[in-house]
């Protein structure tokens, strides 16, 4: 990108230093009575000039056309990127609830679980603590198919599109 705004600067330059000398000749060859002295020398020097002074608007807009590409490309990139990293983020927000629920969903059956283990010590079989221990498993198994289920949304939406540009 630099090359090709080092580029156009250096044209543009170019481009006065021949308009500058176009006037110069021009001032030269017209004599004091405003009636220009025909010099084939002079009128050769300007049309050289003015097919180089083309050449450069030439490649200035052919230039200028190329930064304008580079410039969409990279912006249409640029909001390519911006989606994908919202998409992304979403999708490691919902990763990170449905983690935290698997986490406390864990803890709640481990608690339960020794709760359990410390009445069956006692010698006091609690119905209640059983069924308390039965229900943290069961949340914790429901915890885990729902991250399971995300990671499945994640690979599906990784898919689309590569199963949409081989259709």
């Amino acid at each position: 990108m630099n090359d090709i705004a080092e580029l156009e600067r250096r044209i543009t330059m170019a481009l006065e230093r021949i308009g500058a000398g176009i006037d110069l000749i021009g001032a030269a060859a017209a004599p004091a009575d405003g009636q220009p002295a025909p010099d084939s020398d002079a009128e050769a020097r300007i049309a050289e000039l003015q097919d180089a002074l083309d050449t450069e608007r030439t490649t200035n807009a052919q230039l200028t056309e190329r930064v304008r590409a580079i410039k969409e490309k990279q912006e249409t990139m640029v909001g390519a990127l911006e989606k994908k990293v919202a998409r992304l983020t979403q999708q490691v927000d919902a990763a990170t609830i449905d983690l935290q629920r698997l986490k406390e969903a864990n803890q709640d059956l481990a608690d339960a679980n020794r709760a359990l283990g410390e009445a069956m010590e006692v010698g006091l079989a609690d119905p209640g603590l059983i069924n308390h221990a039965m229900l943290g498993e069961l949340e914790a198994l429901r915890a885990a198919r729902a991250a399971d289920v995300a990671e499945m949304d994640d690979i599906l939406a990784e898919l689309k599109p590569l199963i949409s540009e081989v259709a």
